[in-house]
Order: C-alpha cells, then sequence, then structure tokens
C-alpha cells in the first residue's frame, strides 16, 4: 500500500488460449498496459504486469474513502506455441513469486469463455488440469484465492442468455467447478467491460471476494 488512504490489489489472470486473458487484464486496469487482438495463435509469450491509476469512489476504510490501485500479472497460456506446459508453469510460478512477494496475491483470475462451453468429452478432464494447475501454482488453499471470470458473456447475452438462465443451462463441469470456489465468479462483457460504469461493477465484486477473505493473500515473504 503507498500510503492510508490508498489500497493496492494484486491479481493474476490464469486461462488457456483466446480466453481473453490480456483484454480483461486492460479492462480491469483501465489501459492498454497489454497486447490484446485477434490472432490465430495466443499472442502473450511472457508474463507481464500492468498497474491501474488512482481509482476513486470504490473502497471506504474506516469511515473515510480510500483510493484504490490495481495490479494485474498477464500470464502466457496453454496451448502456447514454443512453450510446454511446465516453461508456462515455471515462469508464472516465478513471476508470481517476483511481483508478489512484499504485498501478497490477493485473487487468482480463472477466465473461461463464457460463448464456447466446455465440450462433453473434454469438461472433465480440462477442469481436472486446471485445478492440478491452479494447486501446483497457489497451493492447497487455492479454492479461497480463485475467482472464476467468464469472458464474452456479450455473446451469451446475444444469444438470449441472462446470467441466471446461463447458470441454469450450463454444464455439471461448470457447475461444480464454480461451487468448488464458493461461487466466486463474474460475467465480463468484452464490449463493455472498459466502460467505467461497467468496469466498476467488477471491480467492486472482486473487492468484495477479497474483504470477504479478510484481505488475506498468498506468497508474502516468499522472494528469495
Amino acid at each position: 500500500m503507498a500510503d492510508s488512504n490508498e489500497i493496492t490489489i494484486n491479481l493474476v489472470a490464469l486461462g488457456k488460449t483466446q480466453t481473453g486473458k490480456s483484454a480483461a487484464g486492460n479492462s480491469l486496469l483501465g489501459s492498454s498496459d497489454f497486447e490484446s487482438h485477434l490472432s490465430p495463435s495466443s499472442v502473450t509469450s511472457r508474463c507481464s504486469l500492468g498497474r491501474s491509476c488512482r481509482i476513486l469512489g470504490l473502497i471506504r476504510r474506516n469511515g473515510c474513502e480510500s483510493a484504490l490501485r490495481v495490479q494485474v500479472l498477464d500470464t502466457p497460456s496453454c496451448p502456447q506455441s514454443g512453450l510446454s506446459k511446465e516453461q508456462v508453469r515455471d515462469r508464472v510460478r516465478a513471476a508470481l513469486a517476483h511481483h508478489f512477494s512484499e504485498e501478497g496475491l490477493h485473487m487468482a483470475l480463472l477466465l473461461l469463455r463464457a460463448d464456447l462451453p466446455l465440450c462433453p468429452e473434454e469438461s472433465d478432464d480440462t477442469v481436472q488440469f486446471i485445478c492440478f494447475s491452479l494447486q501446483e501454482l497457489l497451493g492447497p488453499t487455492w479454492k479461497d484465492f480463485t475467482a472464476v471470470l467468464l469472458t464474452h458473456a456479450d455473446k451469451a447475452e446475444e444469444a438470449g442468455y441472462s446470467e441466471e438462465t446461463y447458470l441454469h443451462s450450463a454444464s455439471s463441469t461448470l457447475l461444480s467447478l464454480l461451487s468448488s470456489v464458493q461461487h466466486k465468479y463474474i460475467f465480463l462483457d468484452n464490449h463493455n467491460s472498459i466502460i467505467k460504469e461497467e468496469r466498476n461493477t467488477v471491480l467492486k465484486k472482486l473487492l468484495n471476494f477479497i474483504q470477504k477473505n479478510n484481505y488475506q493473500v498468498l506468497f508474502k515473504h516468499s522472494k528469495e
């Protein structure tokens, strides 16, 4: 934290190729820190940290308004051309220790596309791999520090799904995953998320998750 009137929350974006990690990071930061564009392959090949400007009007502490800063660690994904799963894991682990050893990590954001549901024949294996990877990176308490970000929610809305009807029709695998992280999930509209009001709504939900965690963090003082 920079001063008594400023709070910083530290986030890491994780997910498969083309889930929109960099775009979501830019939305949360209110910037264009991360390269994000349409591509037939993964755009991000290394971990990078972005930091927002001071954000006012979202949080109060001890009866006074506090400024908020958001830090997001963007990460490469699997499959990533030229990088194995082990290389991606090692790069992310090293970046987490490097960037968040002083203040700690508040929340990992697992990105899944709302417009591309997991296929039945691969969903269980995919989710098992996701859970195993998160446990490897974050440790045994990963479920307490993970929220699911369902990107491209605008596509689902265009297809006639509200958040409620989407979840009512969701696969048992997705519902099980959401249940495992104590229903910490957020729908992200990729068209409107950069709009200030939409961005603030997402940040308020993240702050609520973090506050319910009593601002506990991972990786603090872990730098060697």
